[in-house]
């Protein structure tokens, strides 16, 4: 089975019930999460404004994003009921939402622009067609609205690629099927990774899908050169 045909919403719901206590033995998941919707630069707390979270799974690139603009109406998504099981569970204000959809059909969820901002955190790297999905999510976009992909890319750098498959093969794997019997899900992220776009590429994708000020920087500590914040707004 390859990484692009493997059903990722499924494989969440059979891994939701450890999926927080996998995240949060990664030293720096959650802070990472964080300076990705910090690094969005949304103004005055996020007061006003009217923001996505696509592809939120237990709620922790929720967490992130309402750390970074509390005073936001945040909209979630995710294809997974079983990860949206664990993030309902959670406390919440009343500005989050949570919707079940997958990230191609969000019209039919009744999932509609404008927002000001997108943060979609470990998604794009697991949808059958990028473009697709990177194009709808544009739209979704208010002129000048701001998209932050917090992503694995390994591609542009040997020392992270190595570093990614050791981490993978030696604790990420074996943590997986401890915790919840099967390691499937985590031998799927490890080939995943591999084969997803380097930065330098995907910066090209998210200008061909019509972002502007297309940048990235990564995340500091180990996952340097393995975790990025990839970002873009649409046109003015």
């Amino acid at each position: 089975m390859t990484a692009r045909n493997y059903d990722v919403p499924d494989a969440f719901d059979a891994g939701a019930p450890a999926y927080d206590g996998l995240v949060g033995a990664n030293p720096g998941y959650h802070a990472h999460l964080r300076l990705s919707a910090r690094r969005m630069r949304l103004p005055d707390q996020g007061r006003g404004l009217r923001l996505l979270d696509i592809g939120c799974g237990t709620g922790a690139s929720t967490a992130a994003l309402l750390s970074a603009a509390p005073l936001a109406d945040i909209v979630a998504v995710d294809g997974s009921a079983g990860m949206l099981e664990q993030a309902r569970a959670k406390t919440w204000p009343p500005s989050v939402t949570f919707v079940h959809s997958r990230a191609e059909t969000l019209a039919a969820a009744g999932v509609t622009g404008p927002f000001d901002g997108i943060l979609a955190a470990y998604l794009i790297r697991n949808v059958e067609d990028r473009d697709s999905v990177l194009g709808s999510l544009r739209s979704l976009l208010r002129p000048g609205g701001v998209l932050a992909v917090h992503e694995y890319s390994v591609r542009d750098s040997r020392l992270a690629t190595a570093v990614w498959n050791l981490v993978s093969t030696a604790i990420i794997i074996p943590a997986g099927r401890l915790r919840s019997g099967d390691a499937g899900l985590y031998r799927y992220l490890r080939r995943s990774v591999n084969d997803f776009d380097g930065a330098a590429e995907f910066r090209d994708r998210l200008r061909r899908n019509g972002f502007v000020d297309v940048h990235s920087e990564s995340m500091p500590g180990w996952q340097h050169n393995i975790v990025h914040t990839f970002l873009g707004r649409a046109p003015q």
